[in-house]
């Protein structure tokens, strides 16, 4: 017996949320309001007792011209993923995107495949026969991601690619890196960066640098080295708009879903970063530096600041978000992956996105725009 499908209200939603420990922050009903090129729906799986026992944030982005979607469900749908029927949770959702006019669904299951300590990362940065993370035996893996591989094979979903030759994906990041929190001290959490690290931290503390949380007002100096950083690091950078959107959005739906902390030196903003929280899950979300006075090691002192509140929180993971998986010295992001590393952290890989064409031809038809732009 499969569940029933309905849509619920943002409350609903929000309730059966608030009884889980960890649920993207995509997936709860205000990222919607984020994404306003998108319609959005929530939707929750009820059982026979007419209880709520899965949920999820649909959004629809329309074809031009023409009066059918791709449906979205980023980091999502919130359902029990090692279920041995999994059918019983997708074939509702599969029948209930087709009535909204969607020709394709794409969904990015929140199951962690495998993971790889600090140590290991940082070994195989070293090892020049080690071309990609993928290709690194892991620290753990956990079999169960590799059978719901599987049965998602046999239910007819294709796997996206793994990426680009960054290897992040044209979705949501399939590796990312995180600081377990659960059990530790800050000092325990301390004891596991690596020496650059502490010494970073102990210097910008020594430097006068000051992190503070700022307001929506804070948002423009925010951005003015958000723009900076995008020139740098090679990436288009959203508007100023987007964040001022998240913020209202976020905030509306619960007052900690996201902040906005500034690294200032003598009265000048050099870092800035924001954070969101879901549960017991903290994410690093959008980051920004400048150039200027690196020596006083803002990012480090902002991180750490973060994490501190992160815990104060309640948190059981620091989620440091997006990692690259292409480990060549030629990388211009294997930087950044350095830094996420000196944190003492993991690796994780997710399962990635999956895809299902409702309709071949147009789906097929998606994937051709895709590849060209």
């Amino acid at each position: 017996m499969t569940f029933r499908l309905r849509a619920i209200s943002c409350d609903e939603h929000l309730a059966f949320i608030k009884d889980r420990p960890s649920v993207s922050h995509m997936q709860v009903p205000s990222w919607g309001d984020v994404k306003p090129d998108w319609r959005a729906e929530s939707l929750g799986w009820i059982d026979e007792t007419d209880r709520i026992v899965g949920a999820a944030l649909v959004l629809f982005r329309p074809l031009p011209k023409l009066k059918r979607y791709l449906a979205y469900l980023p980091e999502g749908p919130v359902i029990d993923w090692y279920a041995p029927d999994l059918e019983r949770w997708l074939e509702p959702m599969l029948a209930h995107l087709k009535t909204r006019g969607a020709f394709s669904v794409k969904m990015g299951p929140p199951v962690i495949v495998r993971r790889w300590d600090a140590e290991t990362v940082k070994d195989a940065i070293a090892d020049p026969r080690a071309g990609r993370l993928r290709d690194v035996e892991a620290s753990s893996c956990e079999p169960r991601a590799f059978d719901v591989a599987d049965r998602l094979r046999r239910l007819g979903w294709q796997q996206g690619e793994v990426g680009g030759e960054d290897g992040f994906s044209a979705g949501q990041p399939r590796y990312v890196f995180q600081v377990p929190l659960a059990g530790r001290s800050l000092d325990e959490v301390q004891r596991g960066f690596n020496q650059q690290w502490r010494r970073n931290v102990k210097k910008a503390e020594k430097a006068g640098v000051k992190v503070v949380q700022g307001g929506y007002e804070d948002l423009p100096a925010f951005y003015e080295i958000y723009k900076e950083t995008a020139e740098r690091d090679r990436f288009i950078p959203r508007p100023l708009a987007y964040f001022q959107r998240m913020w209202t959005a976020l905030g509306a739906e619960d007052a900690d879903r996201m902040r906005l902390y500034l690294a200032r030196h003598e009265g000048e903003v050099l870092a800035a970063a924001t954070m969101l929280t879901v549960g017991e899950h903290v994410w690093y979300s959008y980051g920004a530096s400048t150039s200027r006075k690196r020596e006083v090691q803002p990012n480090n002192a902002i991180q750490w600041r973060m994490m501190c509140d992160a815990h104060e929180l309640g948190a059981s993971v620091y989620d440091l978000r997006g990692i690259t998986d292409t480990l060549e010295e030629s990388n211009h992001l294997l930087g950044l992956l350095r830094f996420k590393v000196g944190t003492g952290g993991q690796a994780a890989e997710y399962l990635g996105e999956w895809d299902f064409p409702l309709n071949r031809l147009l789906h097929k038809a998606l994937d051709l725009y895709m590849s060209r732009r």
